[in-house]
């Protein structure tokens, strides 16, 4: 017979893996089993609103911790296959009364005229003016003469006409500035200037207020009554074209004179509307995209902080017919704080940043917005990225942007080129932008990278690499799938969902099976079949498909 002690012994060998383990003396995980004071696990909110935070908070943890820039962007469109339900900004479309909407959705801080961090650039500036008068008059001049006469027979419409001729004279302004300043300036001869460059920003806006069906469809169920009128996020897609974006290897200064952790919204008294409402009140209408942030660049260049961007202002020129004559200063504003929040937040991702991994220092940039004649001057600094609804209250931080109005270049050029009434004001900010030296700072850049990772491109692993690469550069690329998003036709609505008058019909579509196709991830596909005669271990051997390589946790 089988003793008692012989039974336990078997039953320790089995349940440790076949390694034989006497009960009389302890393993070396049980060696301090015990200890003088009882320590109990956390006590968690087991409330849907806890669960969900901790789901979240879990997702933005992981999102920090993956190893390049790349995987960040990727892991942030993983829930959604066919992408997200986002508003659509661009710098083509600013609604009547935008503003508010617009500081609230970039937590803006606007301050009338430049900062104080250009007061000592003034002189030096006015100096340059003189000295360059001759060679700027010739280049506006030759530029901008007959402008109003120019491709007038074309087949063209206003907005792309003005563009033509505005994009023009902006390449040889910046190369007469530049020319002429850097031998003087020296990071003018070490810039990267992008033509027409693509500056894409995708984010999460909190504290939006849930449209009416949302709270009818929560009011319906009973466990979510409570939570109907809970606000949500709004998924936020900007896509601008400016003229010209110039670029350096350092950063600008910061253009106030504080450390991040004194930024307080409420100590400082700041000002910034809480525009709650859905976006669809303004006419920005949702479609389903990918989540893009493309800063102008592709993550591995040298030269990723921006300097000077100049934008389009070709918008203005029917406004008057759609809006109220006298917003146009606050549509520039409106216009000068989005694109310059955008372009700083591709620079952030860039850097590992993201919209829910904030900040360790803050960034600097300078706007342009001009049609050639009006000018207006913008200095923006990205001090926080949390917008959405676990921060949007909570997030003490905000961002600031500094403009001026509307100032003219010029009264009039005749046919000759020769200009009337030039403004020294005008080229005196153009100037001080130019000359405002970024410069290296004693921070850590990249906090959230892995030092041996920071991009697709330094992955040791070829397949690993080759296939985070195509599938990154898919997602950026934005091209629809091959297979459109599933539909609920309206005979089904009618006939199969509001009336129920075919149930004979076999259910195949995903609604009818109980499936939510809005929900489907990234990784839920077919894999890829290897066929027989490629396989490296023969015809029969395994694996079948081939492996996939999705963002993981692989930091050192």
């Amino acid at each position: 017979m089988t003793s008692n002690r012989d039974v336990i012994i078997n039953f320790l060998w089995i349940s440790r893996g076949g390694k034989r383990v006497f009960s009389s003396r302890p393993l070396p995980s049980q060696e301090h089993e015990y200890t003088s004071e009882p320590k109990y696990p956390p006590i968690q909110n087991l409330s849907y609103r806890a669960r969900k935070k901790r789901e979240q908070q879990s997702w933005h943890d992981r999102i920090a911790k993956l190893s390049s820039v790349e995987e960040k962007l990727f892991e942030i469109n993983m829930p959604k296959y066919y992408g997200y339900k986002v508003n659509l900004l661009t710098d083509e479309k600013f609604p009547y009364n935008v503003k508010p909407f617009v500081q609230y959705a970039t937590r803006t801080c606007f301050q009338s005229g430049l900062p104080q961090h250009y007061d000592p650039l003034k002189e030096e500036a006015t100096n340059l003016v003189e000295k360059l008068r001759s060679q700027l008059e010739d280049t506006i001049g030759f530029e901008l003469a007959n402008k109003c006469n120019q491709g007038k027979g074309a087949d063209i419409s206003p907005e792309e006409r003005e563009e033509a001729v505005v994009r023009s004279f902006l390449v040889q302004l910046n190369r007469t500035i530049t020319n002429a300043l850097a031998t003087q300036y020296g990071h003018l001869s070490e810039v990267e200037t992008d033509f027409d460059p693509r500056h894409e920003a995708f984010w999460f806006l909190g504290g939006i207020s849930p449209p009416k069906l949302v709270r009818k469809i929560k009011e319906g169920e009973e466990w979510q009554k409570e939570y109907a009128s809970d606000p949500y996020d709004r998924n936020m897609q900007y896509v601008g074209k400016p003229y010209i974006a110039i670029r350096h290897k350092q950063l600008l200064d910061p253009l106030v004179a504080k450390d991040l952790a004194t930024f307080d919204i409420n100590n400082d008294n700041v000002d910034i509307p809480a525009f709650r409402y859905d976006p669809l009140a303004l006419g920005y209408i949702a479609e389903f995209r990918h989540a893009t942030t493309v800063p102008g660049f592709w993550p591995g260049d040298q030269h990723e902080f921006g300097l000077l961007s100049y934008q389009r202002r070709s918008h203005v020129i029917n406004r008057h017919r759609q809006c109220a004559v006298n917003d146009l200063d606050e549509t520039l504003e409106t216009q000068g704080i989005l694109s310059s929040f955008a372009w700083l937040l591709g620079q952030a991702c860039y850097q590992g940043f993201s919209v829910f991994n904030d900040l360790t220092y803050p960034l600097t940039t300078q706007t342009v917005i001009t049609d050639g004649k009006k000018w207006s001057f913008y200095a923006y600094q990205l001090n926080t990225t949390l917008v959405h609804s676990d921060q949007v209250d909570l997030n003490p931080r905000y961002n600031l942007c500094w403009g001026t109005k509307d100032l003219q270049l010029y009264e009039s050029i005749d046919d000759s080129g020769k200009i009337h009434g030039l403004n020294d004001d005008v080229l005196r900010h153009l100037i001080m932008f130019y000359i405002n030296a970024p410069k290296n700072r004693a921070v850590e850049l990249k906090p959230y990278l892995c030092p041996r990772e920071p991009r697709i491109a330094d992955i040791e692993d070829e397949k690993r690499r080759a296939f985070m690469e195509q599938a990154y550069k898919h997602i950026a690329s934005n091209r629809p799938r091959h297979l459109l998003v599933p539909e609920v036709y309206q005979w089904e609505k009618i006939y199969k969902i509001d009336h129920k008058t075919r149930p004979m019909d076999p259910k195949r579509r995903p609604f009818e099976l109980g499936e939510n196709m809005y929900n489907r991830r990234m990784d839920e596909h077919a894999l890829k079949y290897i066929p027989r005669a490629v396989r490296p271990g023969g015809s029969k051997s395994l694996p079948k498909f081939e492996a996939t390589y999705y963002p993981n946790i692989r930091r050192p």
